[in-house]
């Protein structure tokens, strides 16, 4: 990838918008979405930037390979709590590679620029606050925190430390998010009047029935730094490779899959989040001793603003959809909808006509004939406009370049933040406020409650 090429901060080229149903190709050009700036240049622009990664399961392997597509980034170290993880980042990464079952290891050394935090959430705040503490630039997984009384620590942190500080969620690096918010910035949808959201799939790794080693025991994982601030209890293996299923380290559904629907509609729209959240749903499916649903349906009310008008946002997911899975964001407006795909962004275009209608359904067809003709007469002079008729939706699709990827995006908007002192694009105050609503989603499934957020000060209020 040339140097223009890797222009950290995307924007998307405009494109006419008509009739046909041709995908155009999204351009990789820079896109903007300005937020704060970080106070302090890590690195220096012609430097390579060192990583050490902290967490290596699934997402810890998928976050090298995104960082490591930059030419910029070059890996230094890694920690893990299970040895054979640790085996495995040697083999991939070579023989020299250092690692340690100790993250704070790394943050004592003076040749780690950065570090990509991949651990259970109940760590994300610890870890990230400690990385920034010693020096460290960090890109840390969503959902932010654990716990929300804990976010807000973290944002003092950054403003404190003057790191560079980036959640993982690359919805908002996305040029398919891009081309959203600009289709709607341009009012091809009318007014806002619904959005809606779902994650589902339907398989047992979707679900979190992650495999687990046969060599998984005391000796090979490091229980006790696993649990941390939660509740002690004995060894368990289940619980160390199936985290995401036990809120004692996890946040369940809302806060692994939520979390990337709320980034994402907060970025087109320009929304700090809802003011008002229900939540409901179960575990109708996957009892196997986990303690978070396996179906999440919430009903979310979002306050006018600049931005945008008051609407409602439906949230689903679901772990056994009987399709294969899926996922989709829609805003509903009253001239159209714009459909969000996962390498794709659709535009129908349906006006509406504000005049009232007559015929068909209406009561106009219980009137005598003198009357229905005397009311057609009336209405035709209110409402010289042509009488709606059916027709077909105006379609206009567009799509990402083969291979793609808003993964490697965000971690080029998170080096370029090092480097040239530019915004990241989601810092601990946007991470907040998606994780809130996602987090207070689940103390309404939990607590069986509507409960009212206040999206500016980022806290509960009820």
């Amino acid at each position: 990838m040339s140097t223009s090429r890797r222009s950290f901060i995307r924007k998307i080229a405009a494109g006419a918008l008509g009739a046909s149903v041709v995908p155009q190709v999204l351009s990789a050009e820079d896109h903007a979405a300005q937020l704060l700036r970080s106070p302090q240049r890590r690195v220096s622009p012609n430097e390579r930037i060192r990583l050490a990664a902290i967490g290596m399961g699934i997402q810890g392997f998928s976050n090298l390979r995104a960082a490591l597509a930059h030419p910029e980034a070059e890996l230094v170290a890694v920690s893990d709590l299970y040895d054979g993880r640790l085996e495995r980042s040697r083999e991939i990464y070579g023989k020299d590679l250092i690692t340690t079952r100790d993250y704070r290891e790394l943050l004592q050394r003076d040749d780690i620029d950065a570090v990509i935090i991949s651990v259970p959430d109940h760590w994300h705040d610890h870890i990230s606050i400690e990385a920034m503490k010693a020096g460290k630039a960090v890109y840390c997984e969503k959902p932010m925190v654990h716990h929300l009384e804990e976010g807000h620590a973290v944002i003092d942190t950054q403003r404190e430390t003057g790191q560079v500080f980036q959640v993982g969620s690359q919805r908002v690096s996305s040029i398919i998010y891009a081309k959203a918010k600009e289709l709607y910035e341009q009012g091809f949808i009318g007014k806002l009047v619904l959005a809606e959201a779902w994650t589902d799939r339907q398989s047992a790794l979707g679900a979190w029935q992650y495999s687990i080693p046969t060599d998984a025991s005391p000796k090979t994982i490091d229980w006790d730094t696993f649990l941390g601030d939660a509740p002690k209890r004995p060894f368990d293996e289940t619980r160390f490779f199936r985290w995401r299923n036990y809120t004692d380290y996890g946040t369940g559904m809302a806060g692994d899959l939520y979390v990337h629907l709320f980034s994402g509609l907060h970025l087109m729209l320009s929304s700090q989040g809802p003011e008002r959240i229900y939540t409901s749903g179960g575990l109708r499916y996957w009892k196997d001793g986990r303690d978070v649903p396996d179906l999440q349906l919430g009903i979310y009310d979002y306050p006018e603003t600049d931005s945008h008008p008051a609407f409602n946002l439906q949230l689903r997911c679901n772990f056994v959809d009987g399709k294969g899975g899926g996922s989709m964001t829609r805003l509903i407006g009253s001239e159209g909808v714009i459909e969000i795909g996962w390498n794709n962004v659709k535009l129908i275009r349906n006006p509406m006509s504000e005049n009232p209608g007559y015929g068909g359904w209406d009561s106009f067809g219980t009137f005598d004939a003198e009357e229905q003709q005397e009311y057609r007469e009336w209405y035709e002079n209110k409402y010289p406009d042509p009488k709606p008729t059916m027709r077909a939706p105006e379609v206009q699709e567009f799509v990402a370049p083969e291979g793609y990827s808003d993964h490697r995006d965000h971690f080029a908007n998170f080096f370029d933040a090092m480097k040239n002192d530019t915004p990241v694009v989601e810092d601990g105050a946007f991470g907040l406020r998606a994780a809130g609503p996602s987090l207070a989603a689940n103390i309404s499934y939990f607590e069986n409650k509507p409960v009212d957020w206040d999206p500016e000060g980022m806290k509960v209020l009820s």
